[in-house]
């Protein structure tokens, strides 16, 4: 059988494109034995599946690419999708600014199944390779070989490789002449220098924090981990980090400057943990004493608790990363997702070089660039019959 579409991946875009054409003419082709594992321990198992402020500005991408993308299908399309669905997130910007939850993943993956129900699925197949003549894609897997006139690289990229995942479709990308930017992991926690070791004595403790890195400015929740510093600002801020350095202002909402004629010490006087004043002030080589007391000299050392500065020395890695940014250069995909390279060859999701930050922005790209793919393959299939 030569079906009329293959797959590559059963994660939310691969899903999502999939909804919108399922027939028996498509083919899911998946390394996992089930479909969306990473939309299942999303957002701890709730999924935090968009969010209310979804601009290009909360991307790592070509800006107007994605612009063109969510003016197709944005999260109030999404939002209207799932409730024709039975399905109504919820906002809760508890950890991030803006974010809708699903009452539990299941309710995505029960979605996707029911609408997906006629495709064919191909559970437990690892692709080996592919090769196209003749207008037809051949897709080699562990034990079969499957035929399509069109195919959609859905796979994703390397975070979580617990889950399964692979560099499959960048080396397909790659095949068909497509370039690769840069991949690395994000959405991950930082590891420190020796000079911020001190960090790791706060292991467990969170803090509200301002992050400045490059023209951005993320705030937030941060967590002092064993390994460095991790939590929702931070994971947020690793999207936009290469190296070098960033600054942190442990006390975002206040100036320290208001505070200087108190009598209290440092420790007491400042609204923040006083395990994590201790440990700054070290740090800093700064005595705990009375602010009224402070030098001029001590008040602008006290004064980088607002600008905190440093360079990390790299990251947590893609077992711990949610996402892997860069990818397939999006310079050769048009708006409907397809390669301009090759006919019938389709990217979307965490496979392409637009990486969001967190708090649903990832997902809700999955989710737009699938249904977009989806939506043109149906066109083009309907105009060829």
């Amino acid at each position: 059988m030569i079906y009329e579409v293959a797959i590559l991946g059963a994660g939310a875009s691969g899903m999502m494109c999939a909804t919108i054409l399922n027939n028996t003419t498509t083919a899911i082709i998946e390394t996992n034995d089930s479909q969306a594992k990473k939309v299942a321990i999303s957002g701890g198992g709730k999924c935090n599946i968009t969010n209310k402020f979804m601009t290009s500005s909360h991307f790592l991408g070509n800006s107007e690419f994605i612009k063109k993308a969510f003016d197709k299908f944005d999260e109030k399309e999404l939002l209207k999708t799932l409730k024709d669905n039975n399905i109504e997130p919820i906002l809760n910007p508890k950890i991030v600014k803006g974010t809708y939850f699903c009452k539990s993943s299941k309710e995505i993956l029960e979605f996707f199944s029911k609408n997906t129900s006629r495709c064919k699925k191909f559970f437990n197949h690892k692709v080996v390779s592919v090769e196209y003549s003749d207008e037809i894609f051949t897709i080699q897997t562990n034990t079969t070989t499957i035929y399509s006139k069109n195919l959609v690289i859905a796979s994703g990229g390397l975070s979580y490789p617990s889950l399964g995942s692979s560099d499959i479709g960048f080396v397909i990308a790659k095949k068909f002449g497509h370039q690769i930017k840069t991949i690395s992991p994000a959405l991950v926690g930082f590891t420190v220098q020796k000079e911020q070791f001190w960090f790791k004595e706060l292991s467990g403790l969170s803090l509200d924090v301002r992050i400045t890195i490059k023209d951005k400015q993320i705030e937030g929740s941060l967590l002092f981990a064993h390994k460095g510093i991790s939590g929702p600002a931070v994971l947020s801020a690793s999207l936009y980090w290469d190296r070098g350095q960033l600054s942190i202002d442990f006390l975002p909402h206040h100036n320290i400057k208001k505070l200087l004629n108190s009598k209290q010490t440092i420790s007491n006087a400042l609204p923040l943990p006083k395990r994590f004043i201790v440990e700054f002030l070290k740090s800093i080589n700064l005595e705990d004493k009375p602010l009224s007391s402070l030098s001029k000299d001590e008040i602008e050392i006290l004064s980088t608790i607002h600008k905190y500065s440093f360079a990390p020395a790299g990251n947590f890695g893609y077992t711990k990363a949610e996402v892997t940014k860069g990818g397939v250069d999006t310079a050769y995909i048009d708006e409907n997702m397809q390669s301009t390279l090759q006919k019938g060859l389709y990217f979307i999701g965490e496979v392409l070089d637009v990486t969001g930050e967190l708090g649903g922005y990832n997902i809700q790209w999955a989710i737009s660039s699938g249904y977009i793919c989806g939506q043109r393959i149906a066109t083009s299939t309907s105009r060829s019959d």
